[in-house]
């Protein structure tokens, strides 16, 4: 395993990071683990040197961060070798203040969601998305507070215009208050909307670039069809994909990586997750594993080194995209 910073912090993270949306109930999404199903994934992520795992407390409604927490536990993992992230914003209960980043429910879900970690502090604190109905000057300040108490050690950002993310970095700034050290965005091989303005200023401001479903939500492995979507539970009951990728475009991306994926003799997976992490500023990819397979075909993408050749190949079929994932 390769490591890093995590952004211009001190902090050094596996180039994979394990997400954890995967994990908590089956009662949330059919195609999340419980906790024994889960158990396995943690151990060999540990084993193979990733020490990075990213969650939130809407993941099966809290109870991915249980799951997590309780694998770190079991496990024995030191927590001073660790590296935990978790995210607010989204709806954690029916009332209106239970959502958003309001400084109330900052201060709320920070505290729920260490309760439910078994720990006293989580390492990255991350906006799950922009929140148009507070004012940026409340959130931030919010934030730096947890920052402050010692509940978290750094903040980060998530999907969002560049515009957004540009003000909220200005008035950290202008306050004196904790920035942002990390970005976790939208991008993979069929969604590159993201290379035209935030990822060069995260790579301007320092952030480290933190990509959620780098293999379009399973999208990139070849295993879609323009009809009926495919075969596994996640991809037939997937809406959120079906409304992001399926453009004739997406499917000439797919064949160009399963092009270069056969002539390396690796799965798809690998050669999609080998691009992200060609990509400059590319601090980890968060993958997802449901099944032992998944987990090692990210793991060996580390070491895959592409050609400049095969680089090119895999992004010429390429076509632009609405802004997709900010919601």
């Amino acid at each position: 395993m390769e490591y890093v910073n995590l952004g211009r912090t001190g902090i050094k993270v596996s180039r994979i990071c394990l997400g954890c949306m995967t994990y908590g109930s089956s009662q949330w999404r059919a195609w999340v683990l419980n906790d024994d199903a889960s158990r396995p994934f943690f151990r060999r992520a540990w084993e193979a040197g990733i020490n990075f795992f990213d969650t939130a407390d809407m993941y099966s409604n809290g109870a991915s961060e249980e799951v997590l927490g309780r694998a770190l536990r079991e496990l024995a993992i030191p927590r001073d070798q660790v590296v935990i992230a978790t995210k607010v914003f989204h709806p954690t209960g029916k009332t209106p203040n239970e959502r958003g980043l309001c400084a109330k429910h900052i201060r709320h879900s920070i505290d729920a969601s260490l309760k439910r970690l078994q720990l006293d502090y989580v390492d990255l604190y991350q906006i799950h998305r922009f929140d148009s109905t507070t004012p940026i000057e409340e959130t931030l300040t919010a934030l730096d507070a947890v920052v402050q108490a010692g509940k978290v050690l750094h903040l980060g950002a998530s999907s969002m215009f560049a515009w957004q993310l540009a003000k909220m970095l200005y008035t950290s700034d202008r306050l004196g208050l904790a920035r942002f050290v990390t970005m976790q965005n939208h991008y993979n091989l069929v969604y590159r909307e993201e290379e035209r303005e935030v990822n060069p200023l995260c790579r301007d401001e320092g952030l480290g670039l933190l990509p959620w479903s780098p293999l379009a939500r399973g999208f990139l492995t070849g295993n879609r069809r323009p009809g009926d979507h495919g075969d596994t539970s996640r991809a037939k009951t997937d809406d959120f994909a079906h409304s992001l990728y399926y453009q004739d475009a997406d499917f000439a991306v797919v064949d160009r990586v399963t092009e270069v994926a056969k002539k390396r003799g690796v799965p798809n997976a690998q050669v999609a997750l080998a691009w992200l992490l060609h990509q400059p500023g590319m601090t980890a990819p968060i993958i997802g594993a449901s099944k032992p397979h998944h987990l090692d075909d990210a793991i060996s993408a580390v070491g895959l080194k592409l050609e400049p050749s095969e680089l090119k190949s895999l992004e010429e079929p390429y076509r632009p995209h609405p802004v997709l994932g900010h919601a």
